[in-house]
């Protein structure tokens, strides 16, 4: 990666995690609602018991309306024993089995009161355990409502602690896909299998316990699916798991790319690189569409591979109830009530099997939020911090030394005084570590060796909150909000009036500008500030750094985006502000720096010279030569005419 803030990109991680502690960890996230999930299983119980008591009644109508139906056939006066006694003497043993069986009223017919008065009954079971049903999915619905804002709100809190060097090795799309997309894909998990879990549970269960209760044997042939749905699920899950990580992994690397580009789409058009950014899409969208798919198939096929195996018991159970039926060990109604018993026995297991494509799916998204949440975090602020006596803005390096990479040292042994009150101007060429130096005095990065001290205080003895409301820092680059251009500005200092406000807008002729707009200072930006000029912009933010009155001021090129003449009215402001205050003034034109108090160069991490302008280009080093680079005397036209051969003199009519 490299050095300094944006200076690496990191790609996702696409190796398989473990699946179980994962999970385990996901499910942890719901203790707090235990009371919540208490009432949802219990909800749950009363709804499926209530679902699977239907059948059995059910199967009582069935039982009614056959045996009415043979007793209509039989002679009225007939007893049901001589029936039987005649049916032996033909030699129909299986026929008398049967009807021995069954509760016949010879010479009636069907009973249609008792009929109704069964379905009756099962139209009511089955209005109140949905009833029972829509209750459990509400409760279950804050359970993981409330549950997912827990998590969004720790991986917020999770954001803030963690420290710039993380943002520096990570894609922004890749991290806004953890935090969008991931979490949405948790909350749709537990949304639904959550409640399918539990009903499916309890209906198996359920179903069993009522199976045994009218035939154990064709219960023993119904929970030959058991084995045979774990085997195909296991079976098909290892091999989609590593699918769905890859599926969400390619997900932030298309983000990150779709970000980057967009962010970019006007630096694309005007180096004309449209096709290969297309090109790189069409790669990324290719990658994310062969790992869904690959995800989507493989996990697919866990459904139909349970309904044919559900639908080979289904067969089996017909054919034995048939039999036993004809034999007189069982009722029609039992044999009917069992066979929908066996559906609803082999649907739950065949939702379980189906409920492994979403689990695995928010698993793995889980550990993409979880890979967040256990980054490390910034050294935790002291128990007991100090505050400095009094804001004067004394900064002290000692013997400083920081690197981004152990490998490559940047800033060693550095000492440094900053007095209340200096302007210090730090020069240098690209990569010396100016904007680092700033960056540690703010404490983004943690100092290898050596300390910096606040009015006598070591920073890392303060709160960073304390730290950093002393300071006022404006960057090269804007960072402007969707909001009016009053809020932007108010955001350096909330409790600020209207009239504070309106001062340090005029103070950074802000105020001038703001005043052409239709809606002045209500004028309302979007997210990319895309209605002010870059100058604009940067004033806004100047503004803003005003608005805070720090007793440290740090401008790291605040000035760069501004025109010649706004930049010596800013100049001027500048001279008022730091009044009091130190501050510290990155320039690469360093015609803004003339007039500071001292001037640092560095080079390669390190200060080469230090001094007052005069004094800097007296000594003739490495100011004077940055110095002469920029102001150099013009170069005589004589020399810079480039000289013509002698066979070209015809065509650029030097012969005459």
């Amino acid at each position: 990666m490299g050095g300094g803030p944006m200076g690496g990109m990191g790609m996702p991680a696409e190796k398989s995690k473990n699946f179980g502690p994962s999970a385990k960890r996901l499910v942890s996230r719901l203790v707090p609602e235990r009371a919540a999930i208490v009432w949802v299983i219990l909800l749950g119980v009363v709804s499926v018991v209530l679902s699977v008591l239907g059948p059995k009644i059910l199967g009582q109508a069935t039982n009614l309306i056959f045996e009415g139906f043979i007793s209509a056939q039989l002679p009225e006066g007939a007893t049901k024993q001589q029936v039987v006694d005649g049916l032996r003497a033909q030699g129909n043993d299986q026929q008398a089995d049967m009807v021995q069986a069954m509760n016949l009223h010879p010479g009636q017919g069907i009973d249609f009161a008792a009929v109704g008065t069964v379905l009756a009954w099962v139209l009511g079971l089955y209005i109140v355990a949905a009833l029972f049903g829509w209750a459990q999915g509400y409760v279950l619905n804050g359970v993981t409502q409330r549950t997912v804002y827990r998590l969004r709100e720790d991986v917020e809190t999770k954001l803030h602690r963690l420290p710039l060097s993380y943002f520096d090795t990570m894609q922004r799309g890749e991290l806004l896909s953890r935090v969008t997309n991931d979490i949405d894909n948790i909350s749709q998990t537990l949304q639904q299998t959550m409640s399918q879990l539990l009903t499916s549970l309890l209906t198996v269960v359920g179903v069993l316990v009522m199976m045994f209760v009218i035939s154990p044997v064709l219960a023993l042939i119904a929970l030959v699916t058991i084995p045979l749905t774990i085997i195909i699920t296991t079976v098909i899950a290892k091999r989609s798991q590593k699918l769905f990580v890859a599926q969400w992994a390619r997900t932030g690397t298309l983000n990150a790319q779709v970000e980057e580009s967009y962010s970019g789409h006007a630096l694309v058009r005007v180096f004309g690189r449209r096709k290969e950014v297309g090109e790189r899409f069409d790669v990324e969208n290719g990658e994310l569409y062969n790992a869904s798919f690959g995800a989507q198939f493989v996990s697919g096929i866990i459904m139909p591979a349970m309904m044919f195996v559900g639908n080979l018991v289904y067969v089996a159970i017909a054919v034995v109830g048939g039999l036993m039926v004809a034999g007189g060990a069982i009722s029609l109604g039992d044999v009917q009530a069992f066979i929908q018993y066996s559906r609803q026995f082999t649907q739950p297991l065949s939702q379980l099997g189906s409920m492994a494509n979403l689990l695995q799916s928010g698993v793995a998204s889980a550990e993409r939020v979880f890979e967040l949440l256990d980054a490390d975090e910034e050294v935790p602020d002291p128990v007991e911090p100090e505050r400095p006596a009094a804001a004067t803005g004394r900064l002290e390096f000692e013997d400083v030394s920081f690197s981004y990479d152990p490998e490559k040292p940047l800033i060693e042994h550095l000492s440094l005084v900053a007095e209340p009150g200096q302007s210090i101007a730090i020069v240098g060429p690209t990569g010396a570590g100016k904007t680092t130096l700033v960056n540690l005095i703010m404490r983004f990065y943690e100092l290898d060796s050596g300390r910096i001290t606040l009015d006598g205080v070591d920073i890392t003895h303060m709160t960073r909150d304390a730290l950093r409301s002393r300071m006022g820092m404006v960057l090269q680059d804007t960072w402007l909000f969707a909001g009016s251009i009053r809020d932007n500005i108010r955001y350096g200092r909330p409790d600020a009036t209207d009239e504070e406000l309106l001062a340090a807008a005029r103070a950074t002729y802000v105020d001038r500008f703001v005043r052409t707009l239709p809606d002045g200072y209500d004028t309302v930006l979007d997210d990319e500030a895309s209605n002010l000029s870059a100058g604009e912009k940067q004033l806004i933010t100047i503004a803003r750094a005003f608005l805070a009155d720090p007793s440290v001021l740090i401008l790291d090129e605040a000035t760069s985006s501004v025109d010649t003449r706004t930049e010596l009215l800013l100049q001027q402001a500048m001279t008022a502000l730091r009044a009091d205050r130190t501050s510290f003034v990155i320039a690469h034109r360093l015609s803004t720096i003339r007039d500071a108090d001292l001037i640092i160069v560095m080079e390669h991490g390190t200060i080469v010279e230090q001094g007052t302008h005069a004094q800097l280009l007296e000594a003739g080093g490495a100011y004077a030569r940055l110095y002469e680079a920029q102001f150099a005397a013009p170069i005589d036209d004589d020399e810079a005419t480039p000289a013509v051969p002698t066979g070209l003199t015809s065509l650029t009519g030097g012969a005459s």
